[in-house]
């Protein structure tokens, strides 16, 4: 009997919810609901912030692969096109929270790797599910002591030695649960802790993971660098600043830009932590962005780079550095008022910072021939924020006067070569 193609049932949560066609390329918003790339980037560039599943108002605008169902729809796509499906077949189901918790309960014992990547994957298909199943991991005692354990115990000469294939998976499910853990405090102080080398395992993955994996390391970072301390211990970690800027590099996809700009914003507010970005040559991987004519490069990634600009012109150093890349200072220029509210607030800020308070000459010159004069007038007409227009004014002085000083020069001359 030929089989028809026609009739091969397609499981539902293949399905994009926005087109119903099967994804191409699946990936999670921050509700936890996959979509296909093309669709739900189509949805947010309209001008959404909302998931259309939910229609919950969006905290991020970041979208994540959903490799583990990528995987899944290629391999039911493979056995239908090599005509291995004689009858619909459903996927591997999500195991029940029951499961999971045997799962859970097995974990901590398990000596082969191969068994914890099996039990591991399980758990973050079961936490990719639902908000509500991710609640319950974050709520299970032990689950996340477990995970950072896999991961401070995991560098050569420790009891366990796993490869990066496993620090991937526990890296995506702490990922997945960390934003639902109440006590953030303690999350902080057992990632940190002395006897511990959690930060080595997060770089192994920075350096070696997929790109889903790398992602979700970022995120972790940032979210434990919620203080001081917990941010200069980071930033002090031996090539893990590093790692971070390669993944703001224009050629990355926009997923992976946003999360390491995410995380360099968080980590970067102490003074100290600012002066070594400077230093390991953050503005040039900066300016890169705010000056990458790329039309995809979406409004989110703009806001984060002039963000992440704006707290490097915070420090003398970063300064500049900042006057010495001319294009940087002109591609500054071009944001005022052409992306968003919040991005113009950030480049009016640097621009104030080198115009004014450094009072830079090359700077102020390469803002006047880049029609920044007039932007600063349109700003001053606009309904912008008390802090801008007050900046905005700031820099309209010395605009003035330099205006003054060169048409006094000006008289000057033409009243030494033709008296009156």
């Amino acid at each position: 009997m030929v089989r028809d193609d026609l009739y091969i049932t397609v499981p539902s949560f293949f399905r994009c919810p926005i087109s119903l066609d099967v994804m191409k390329s699946p990936v999670s918003l921050c509700t936890g609901v996959t979509y296909d790339r093309s669709s739900i980037q189509r949805w947010l560039d309209n001008g959404n912030n909302t998931c259309p599943a939910t229609m919950q108002v969006l905290d991020s605008k970041e979208i994540v692969p959903n490799r583990t169902l990528q995987r899944l729809i290629q391999i039911w796509s493979d056995s239908v096109r090599k005509g291995r499906v004689d009858s619909p077949e459903s996927p591997p189901s999500v195991p029940s929270l029951h499961q999971v918790k045997d799962l859970i309960k097995d974990l901590s014992s398990q000596t082969e790797s191969n068994s914890s990547l099996e039990s591991l994957s399980k758990i973050l298909c079961f936490a990719r599910e639902s908000e509500e199943n991710r609640k319950s991991l974050a709520r299970m005692d032990g689950f996340i002591v477990t995970l950072v354990e896999f991961l401070g115990n995991a560098g050569e000469g420790t009891c366990r030695n796993y490869n990066h294939h496993f620090l991937e998976q526990v890296v995506m499910v702490l990922e997945s649960v960390l934003s639902k853990v109440e006590e953030q405090e303690q999350l902080r102080d057992l990632f940190l802790k002395t006897d511990l080398d959690s930060l080595a395992s997060i770089l192994q993955v920075l350096q070696q993971g997929s790109t889903e994996a790398k992602i979700a390391s970022a995120r972790v970072l940032e979210t434990i660098a919620n203080d001081a301390e917990s941010k200069l211990i980071i930033a002090e970690k031996e090539n893990l600043l590093e790692e971070l800027l390669k993944l703001i590099s224009p050629e990355n996809e926009s997923s992976v830009i946003e999360a390491g700009l995410s995380c360099l914003i968080r980590i970067s507010m102490p003074k100290r932590a600012r002066s070594k970005l400077v230093q390991l040559g953050a503005i040039k991987s900066v300016a890169k962005l705010i000056s990458d004519p790329n039309p995809s490069s979406t409004v989110s990634i703009t806001e984060k780079s002039l963000k992440v600009m704006e707290m490097m012109s915070s420090s003398k150093e970063g300064r500049s550095q900042i006057c010495d890349d001319v294009a940087c200072i002109a591609a500054i220029v071009q944001k005022v008022l052409k992306v968003s509210s919040v991005a113009t607030e950030h480049a009016v800020t640097i621009l104030w910072s080198v115009c004014y308070l450094f009072r830079d000459q090359k700077a102020q010159d390469v803002v006047a021939k880049a029609n920044g004069l007039t932007k600063i007038l349109l700003l001053m007409q606009s309904n912008c924020s008390p802090s801008v227009r007050q900046m905005a004014a700031d820099m309209l002085k010395i605009f003035r006067v330099n205006s003054k000083s060169c048409l006094s020069s000006y008289d000057t001359k033409t009243t030494h070569i033709m008296p009156f």
